[in-house]
């Protein structure tokens, strides 16, 4: 949505799409006031995004103090439905890292697992916690935190999903590594955690999902 809006403020300034103020003052005050709206609604769901990673966790590639911009981006059906096929078999507790609208938190809590949705968003807070009462589903099964992920210790989730920016990936998956137990395995969607190896992979192009097991990329990286 920010490309639109700069597409169309740039057009606005070369006299393209929007017709001069002088011309027609009251298209021109309708334009304005729906670039305004337009960028109002993509600050409310991109700008809570905008996040710095704690000064504890370093990474050769990434400065520590970087701010790192992971905006809302919804996941698809089909990657929900990859992400839940990875999950086969599994049990336990389940960590969605950037729950957004919920909507992968209520899928495995349908499969029987025990799920905690991280997302500091308010307003996709709000909407998902209102959706799980609206369903009836106990806070037993799924809740809602308006936590920092980075700085929540996550060793007690053997389950770990995550649809995030690739730029966050290889510092985010050193923190993984250090904290979740041995059996836990971690579904990234989109965007894989490029230097661990991974267990299984569903899907294609921006639907496809990796699964990697902790205890695999432990004897990797022990290995090296």
């Amino acid at each position: 949505m920010e490309d639109c809006v700069e597409v169309i403020l740039q057009d606005q300034g070369s006299g393209g799409v929007v017709p001069h103020s002088t011309d027609h003052p009251v298209l021109s005050a309708a334009a304005g006031a729906l670039l305004a709206g337009l960028y109002g609604v993509w600050s409310l769901f991109a700008v809570p995004g905008f996040n710095r990673i704690p000064k504890g966790l370093k990474c050769p590639t990434l400065t520590v103090f970087a701010v790192v911009q992971v905006p809302y981006l919804p996941s698809s059906q089909s990657q929900t439905l990859n992400i839940m096929k990875l999950l086969e078999g599994r049990t336990g507790r389940l960590a969605d890292l950037g729950s957004g609208d919920g909507r992968l938190v209520f899928a495995a809590t349908a499969a029987g697992f025990h799920c905690t949705g991280f997302e500091i968003n308010s307003i996709l807070l709000a909407y998902s916690r209102a959706k799980a009462r609206w369903a009836g589903i106990p806070s037993s099964q799924a809740t809602f935190v308006n936590k920092d992920f980075w700085k929540t210790d996550l060793s007690t989730y053997n389950n770990v999903t995550l649809f995030l920016a690739p730029g966050v990936m290889e510092l985010l998956g050193d923190k993984l590594l250090r904290e979740l137990p041995d059996d836990a395995r971690v579904v990234a969607c989109r965007f894989p955690i490029s230097n661990w190896p991974h267990r299984v992979s569903a899907g294609s192009g921006l639907d496809k999902t990796w699964a990697y097991d902790i205890h695999a990329v432990r004897a990797g990286a022990g290995a090296l």
